[in-house]
């Protein structure tokens, strides 16, 4: 047996381990949260962005915080899924350490966030369901092809640099398919009239076009 397929075989390289690391992250992040919510410390988040979340504490209005970091968590998803790596400050610690305890916060729902075996287990059933997500769009979409057209290398820029991602991502998609790169395209110009950041409609306008027009390659 090569070392490929013991590779495959194995826990670090396999595609259940994927949505079960990010659920144990996505545990301690949501674990944090308790902690800040209950005693004032411990949120894994930048301050001006744990400050949203602060702000719906004092004043009862979570809207800020719930729609900051659940559209970061959205975009990071749709990310993820396409890139092949997933952006773990927009996703996990601002998406579920932010943005879904101000969405349950909102509503209501505060036994996630006040009892802390309960949020372990709230981060961690988060976590594997994005996981999940991430590894079964992906699965039907890029990953049916045996390249990766240079998607595994396009992450880990900052975000000053993160506006040369867009580009990048069109060649990927239409190096991937012709239908998938023309969705791209058209994504990426909507965003670039809309005066947004074009990785964000190059992505989402490769998933709509992919979803229709799956890769089929053997």
């Amino acid at each position: 047996m090569d070392t490929i397929e013991i590779n495959k075989k194995s826990f670090w390289y396999s595609e259940w381990s994927f949505p079960i690391l990010v659920g144990l992250m996505s545990a301690g992040v949501f674990a944090g949260t308790h902690m800040y919510y209950q005693y004032g410390v411990g949120a894994f988040n930048e301050v001006a962005i744990v400050a949203m979340l602060k702000a719906g504490m004092d004043g009862g209005s979570y809207g800020a915080a719930a729609a900051f970091g659940a559209s970061f968590l959205f975009a990071r998803i749709l990310e993820g899924s396409l890139v092949g790596i997933l952006d773990l400050g927009g996703s996990i610690l601002t998406g579920v350490g932010i943005g879904i305890p101000a969405i349950l916060l909102s509503i209501g729902w505060k036994a996630p966030i006040e009892n802390f075996a309960f949020a372990i287990v709230m981060g961690l059933f988060l976590g594997i369901v994005i996981g999940i997500i991430i590894t079964t769009v992906r699965k039907y979409t890029i990953n049916q092809s045996n390249a990766t057209f240079g998607a595994d290398v396009m992450m880990g820029a900052g975000n000053s640099s993160g506006r040369f991602l867009g580009p990048l991502i069109i060649l990927s998609a239409a190096g991937a398919s012709i239908p998938i790169g023309i969705g791209a395209t058209i994504g990426a110009v909507i965003f670039y009239l809309w005066k947004k950041p074009i990785a964000g409609g190059a992505i989402l306008g490769a998933m709509i076009l992919g979803a229709f027009f799956p890769i089929a390659l053997k």
